[in-house]
């Protein structure tokens, strides 16, 4: 006789494993859209995302391709990761429509805004990156150097330069999510975290050293942002903390 299968432990971790693999799907078919769109005017966003280096070379020179697949290939992995950054909400609303039915109606409520706001920060910090930072150190690396040398940048590492910077400070932008995710769960008391402050500030020029290039003007604008928005994420954890407690105790108070 044949064994008649037993799928009362199985059937739900399949059904999860091809509802995750049809989100993936999902996702990867929006980013494909994405680039398909944007490659035909990949040269054209290239040219704007090198304006702010360009606005600072010396007249006479312009940026230089030494490998000879840059041209293109530079251009294309720019469409590409602009592809991904453009389907992050998509991304993040597959993400949360998977995860969904396995939180609390309370859980839901907090977790949604979180998403939508992880996703306007990571935005603000590639805005503020693009149009406050890259001006003022592009502005002195080429005013710095020796007056006999041209400054000719390759396309290539320009590309790997900004998206380094791009990724830096939309991470770094990210910090009152965790924060609030952090004091939402429990995990650390905002009061608590108020108090290393100083060794917080010290851990922001620290990243900052290490995520921006060797210069005191870019560690500075990425570190004093990371450390006003520590104090942002303390502020709302705050709030969140607090507002846990006070249901906490009326629910004490109901209690027989």
């Amino acid at each position: 006789m044949n064994e008649i299968p037993e799928p009362s432990r199985e059937t739900p971790l399949v059904e999860h494993l091809i509802e995750l693999r049809d989100r993936l799907l999902r996702c990867l078919f929006a980013i494909g859209i994405l680039v398909a769109a944007m490659f035909p005017f990949a040269n054209r966003i290239y040219d704007y995302v090198s304006a702010p280096l360009r606005k600072f070379l010396p007249e006479g020179s312009s940026m230089i391709a030494t490998d000879v697949a840059s041209p293109f290939l530079a251009p294309f992995k720019l469409s590409f990761v602009l592809a991904i950054l453009a389907a992050m909400p998509f991304i993040l609303y597959q993400t949360w429509a998977f995860v969904a039915p396995g939180l609390y109606k309370k859980e839901r409520h907090i977790m949604l805004p979180l998403f939508a706001s992880s996703v306007v920060l990571f935005y603000g910090g590639m805005a503020f990156a693009y149009y406050l930072v890259f001006p003022l150190i592009f502005g002195f690396f080429t005013s710095a150097g020796p007056e006999h040398v041209a400054v000719m940048t390759d396309i290539s590492r320009y590309l790997e330069f900004v998206l380094k910077l791009f990724f830096a400070f939309g991470i770094s932008f990210e910090i009152p999510v965790a924060v609030v995710i952090l004091a939402l769960t429990g995990v650390l008391d905002p009061d608590r975290l108020a108090a290393q402050r100083p060794y917080v500030v010290v851990g922001c020029f620290a990243i900052g050293m290490l995520l921006t290039p060797p210069d005191v003007f870019s560690q500075t604008l990425l570190a004093v942002p990371m450390w006003l928005l520590f104090e942002l994420g303390i502020l709302f954890g705050r709030l969140v903390y607090r507002r846990d407690d006070e249901a906490e105790a009326a629910t004490a108070e109901a209690e027989p």
